[in-house]
């Protein structure tokens, strides 16, 4: 007897449960478990950063509109933390879907999967979905978060692709990282208030935590995959071990072998200037964006400074269509630019009240 057959496999009733809702589950109900599969994946992220965000400028209340805004940023570092923990979960233990445990036996809704069961992702998104707007919506808005992860997990079960352990894991997994966010918001809360007219130091601990959080990505896929080694995960989303020269998303992959000296000066300049920007006392979303975009950068100029190269080994494809892999720097440096285009939307929002204010006055 082992520790997975205690812990994971539950002393067979992890498999005996999965039967019973695999196969137990009417196929008139199949339209349902793929409707909540895809809306409890990490795809409708976005939906909820866009919603939170326009949210909390519509919010008329000064306190809930800053509650709100806080959770806003809560998601966005739980969703990273999240996602990172996952994936070397998944490459850590890399379980075996329920396919290929029981063959023939799991009736499966949509494309076959074969690796990493756990964690289940789309429980984990879940979990952080339920975290997130748990303390914003009122009793019957909390039964229908608790229904929606529920349902999206029952979805994976029921779809052939995850065991009940994996769902809970990843139920678990969300609401630790919300947990683990919302106490890392709170204890540097204090030292952006004291810094923020000096040296804003807990920026630059976001762009650590980003810049550590990409190396240590990096390493787990280095030292598991080797180099061009292609595992599918999902039928649109692969792990691979690949080296791109260029800049973000393969840019000047191709060029003659300059961009590496080039991209690392651009990364330093570009990295000094976040640096002197970050001391401004900007505001709070814009500050997370420039800090990310911090992080991201000075995670790629390491690589080429220490590989020549840039590790990638995100790779999201539909059919033959490949989009260029990336890495979790990348993700830093998009969701960085995203920030500041809703910073600057909402700085925008907020001078043409004034004005309009203004106008009316007079």
């Amino acid at each position: 007897m082992n520790w997975k057959f205690i812990f994971y496999d539950w002393f067979g009733w992890n498999v005996t449960l999965f039967q019973a809702v695999n196969t137990g589950t009417p196929a008139t109900l199949a339209p349902l478990a793929s409707f909540f599969s895809f809306f409890g994946s990490y795809w409708t992220a976005p939906l909820i950063l866009v919603g939170l965000w326009w949210w909390s400028k519509e919010e008329t209340d000064p306190d809930r509109a800053n509650t709100i805004s806080n959770r806003l940023s809560g998601f966005i570092l739980a969703f990273l933390l999240g996602l990172l923990a996952a994936t070397v979960l998944k490459l850590g233990f890399d379980f075996p879907r329920p396919s290929i445990v029981l063959g023939e036996l799991v009736r499966v809704i949509g494309e076959r999967e074969q690796n990493y069961s756990l964690p289940s992702g789309h429980a984990t998104y879940s979990a952080l979905v339920l975290g997130v707007l748990w303390p914003l919506v009122s009793r019957r808005g909390r039964i229908g978060l608790v229904l929606y992860a529920v349902l999206v997990g029952w979805s994976r079960i029921a779809a052939g692709m995850h065991f009940p352990a994996d769902v809970l894991t990843g139920w678990c997994l969300g609401l630790g990282s919300i947990v683990l966010a919302g106490r890392l918001i709170s204890l540097a809360a204090p030292a952006w208030h004291a810094a923020r007219h000096k040296l804003v130091l807990v920026w630059y601990a976001v762009a650590v935590c980003a810049f550590i959080a990409d190396q240590f990505a990096k390493l787990v896929i280095v030292l598991t995959y080797a180099y061009g080694e292609q595992v599918e995960v999902t039928p649109f989303f692969n792990f691979v071990h690949v080296l791109n020269p260029g800049a973000a998303f393969s840019f000047l992959a191709n060029a003659g072998g300059w961009q590496r000296y080039f991209f690392i000066i651009l990364g330093l300049a570009v990295s000094a200037w976040l640096m002197r920007m970050l001391k401004q006392g900007l505001p709070r979303l814009e500050a997370l964006g420039y800090s990310l975009i911090l992080g991201g950068a000075l995670g790629n100029v390491a690589d080429r400074l220490f590989r020549g190269q840039v590790v990638d080994f995100l790779d999201f494809h539909w059919q033959n269509l490949h989009w260029p892999a990336f890495n979790f720097a990348d993700v830093a440096i998009a969701s960085g630019a995203a920030l500041l285009i809703m910073s600057a939307l909402t700085q925008g929002k907020a001078t043409s009240k004034t004005e309009r204010h203004t106008y009316l006055k007079s």
